[in-house]
C-alpha cells in the first residue's frame, strides 16, 4: 500500500487512538469511532483461502464498519462460485484468482486474510508484506520454525500490521484469566497443562488416489510441498493430518493452548523437550499426525505438558480443552467457555466459573483494524512475533515426537543438540519454489 495510503489512514484514525489503548472488548466504543468512517477511509479485503476459518474470518472482518471484500483467491473454482454468490447477497461484487499473486497486484485490495493450509502461510505472508498489504494469517503462523523467523523477519523490514489468527488472545475472559495469574494468588506454579481432546475426530479412511475434481487447481494447491498424486484425504479440511502441509493437533489446537500457557507464564522458550505418542486410536487409518500425544517443556522454573487424543471427550478437569495452571494455592483451569479456581484447602478462596461473553473472533478484528486505523503494529493482541513465539514452541514438540529424542534447544542459536532434529527445523520446498528471503 503507497505510503500516502498509510499515512492517511493513520490520521483519519486518530479519533479512534483513545479507543485502541482500551481492553479488546470495549465494543461499543470501537464501533461509534468505526462508523464514522468516510467512503474515502473504506478498507478493502482480499481474501486467500475462501474455504473454512479463510471465510469465517472474513465474515468477522466484515461486521466493522468501513470494509469490504473486493476479490477472492481459492485454487477450487467450486468454493469461489460459492463465495461469490453469498457476497452478492451483500451486495459485495468481487474479483476472483487462483494465484495469490495476482490478487496481491490490485492496488485497490488494502487487507489480505490468508486462510490457505499451514505450508502455504509463509510465502503468502512475506508476499502480502511485500506488497504493502496489512495481512491476517491463520494460524500456525508458519509450518516450520525456519519459516516463523522468516516470518517475522519480512514483518520487519517491510513495516507490516500482521495479525495472527489465535483470536482468543481478544476474548475478555482469557484476558481476566491470565490477570489472575499474573497477580500471584495462584502461589508459585510448578506445572502447567495444556490438552486438546477430540471425540468428534473419527478416522481418515484410507482412499486410494484419484482424478483431481473437476475445477480444481491441484498443482497451485500443492505449490512447495512433496509432489504426490491427488487423494481427497489430503485435501481441504484433512490436510491437517498430514506432515507435508501441517502438524497435526499439536499446531492445529496447540498453538490456541499453549499460548496461553507460555503467556500466562510469561515464558521464553524451554530448555528441554521431549514426547511420546503415535498412532494409538486408529492405527490403521490414512493419518500421519499422531493421534494420541504427551509432550514435555521443561523450562527454568515450571514444566509445561502438553496432551492430544482423537475419539476421546473427557480430558483432564473432564474438559476437551484447556490449560491449567497447578499452583501451590489452587489451580485456575482455563478454556474457550470460561475459567475458574479449585482451592488448594486453607490457602486461597475458589472462584466459580466465569464465562466466555461471545463473540471473541469479531474482537480479534476489531483489534485489528484498530491496529490499522492506528498505524501502531504494538496495539495488536496477537503480533507475528508472538504467534511464531507459540507455533515454533509447538514445532519443536513435534520435532521431539518424530525423533523420539529427548532434545536440547538453545534458542540463541536456533537449534537442538541432534542433528536429526535440526533437519526438521527447516522447512522443505519442493516444485521449484524457494523460502522467501526477508
Amino acid at each position: 500500500m503507497p505510503n500516502q495510503r498509510r499515512n492517511f489512514l493513520r490520521n483519519s484514525g486518530a479519533l479512534l487512538l483513545g479507543t485502541t489503548a482500551l481492553p479488546a472488548f470495549a465494543n461499543d466504543i470501537f464501533t461509534i469511532g468505526l462508523s464514522r468512517t468516510s467512503p474515502s477511509d473504506q478498507l478493502n479485503i482480499g481474501l486467500i483461502g475462501a474455504n473454512g476459518m479463510g471465510w469465517s474470518n472474513l465474515t468477522a472482518l466484515l461486521k466493522i464498519p468501513g470494509t469490504k471484500c473486493v476479490a477472492i483467491c481459492d485454487i477450487d473454482e467450486n468454493v469461489i462460485r460459492r463465495r461469490v454468490a453469498e457476497l452478492e447477497k451483500l451486495n459485495m461484487q468481487v474479483k476472483t484468482y487462483s494465484d495469490h499473486r495476482k490478487l496481491l497486484e490490485n492496488k485497490d485490495v488494502h487487507i489480505v486474510i490468508i486462510g490457505t493450509p499451514d505450508h502455504w502461510h509463509c510465502i503468502q505472508m512475506v508476499d502480502a508484506c511485500a506488497a504493502g498489504k496489512y495481512v491476517y494469517v491463520e494460524k500456525p503462523c508458519g509450518n516450520s520454525v525456519e519459516e516463523c523467523l522468516v516470518m517475522e523477519s519480512a514483518q520487519q523490514r517491510y513495516k507490516s500490521i500482521v495479525q495472527v489468527g489465535q483470536w482468543q488472545r481478544s476474548a475478555p475472559h482469557f484476558q481476566d484469566a491470565i490477570k489472575f495469574v499474573h497477580s500471584g494468588q495462584l502461589g508459585n506454579i510448578r506445572t502447567v497443562k495444556s490438552w486438546a481432546y477430540m471425540g468428534w475426530m473419527k478416522p481418515v479412511p484410507i482412499k486410494p488416489d484419484g482424478t483431481v475434481p473437476p475445477g480444481v487447481d491441484y498443482t497451485r494447491w500443492l505449490g512447495p510441498a512433496t509432489q504426490r498424486p491427488f487423494n481427497s484425504n489430503r485435501f481441504h479440511f484433512n490436510f491437517r493430518w498430514f506432515w507435508d502441509y501441517a502438524g497435526g493437533l499439536m499446531t492445529d489446537w496447540g498453538v490456541h493452548m499453549v499460548d496461553y500457557a507460555l503467556l500466562g507464564m510469561k515464558a521464553g522458550f524451554p530448555n528441554q523437550v521431549m514426547a511420546s505418542g503415535g498412532k494409538m486410536a486408529y492405527p490403521d487409518d490414512a493419518s500421519e499426525t499422531p493421534d494420541t500425544l504427551a509432550a514435555v517443556f521443561e523450562f527454568d522454573k515450571f514444566n509445561m505438558v502438553w496432551e492430544h487424543a482423537t475419539g476421546i471427550d473427557l480430558g483432564p478437569y473432564g474438559l476437551t480443552h484447556g490449560t491449567a495452571f497447578i499452583g501451590n494455592n489452587g489451580t485456575l483451569v482455563l478454556n474457550r467457555e470460561g475459567w475458574y479456581v479449585n482451592a488448594e484447602k486453607g490457602k486461597m478462596e475458589p472462584v466459580v466459573l466465569q464465562k466466555d461473553q461471545g463473540g471473541s473472533l469479531e474482537k480479534h478484528m476489531q483489534n485489528f483494524v484498530s491496529a490499522i486505523k492506528a498505524g501502531d503494529p504494538g496495539l495488536l493482541n496477537t503480533s507475528i512475533q508472538q504467534g511464531s513465539h507459540t507455533a515454533q514452541v509447538c514445532q519443536l514438540g513435534n520435532i521431539a515426537f518424530r525423533t523420539g529424542e529427548k532434545l536440547q534447544w538453545d534458542h540463541k542459536k536456533h537449534k537442538f543438540d541432534s542433528a536429526s532434529a535440526n533437519k526438521l527445523l527447516k522447512a522443505q520446498y519442493h516444485n521449484g519454489y524457494k523460502l522467501p528471503s526477508a
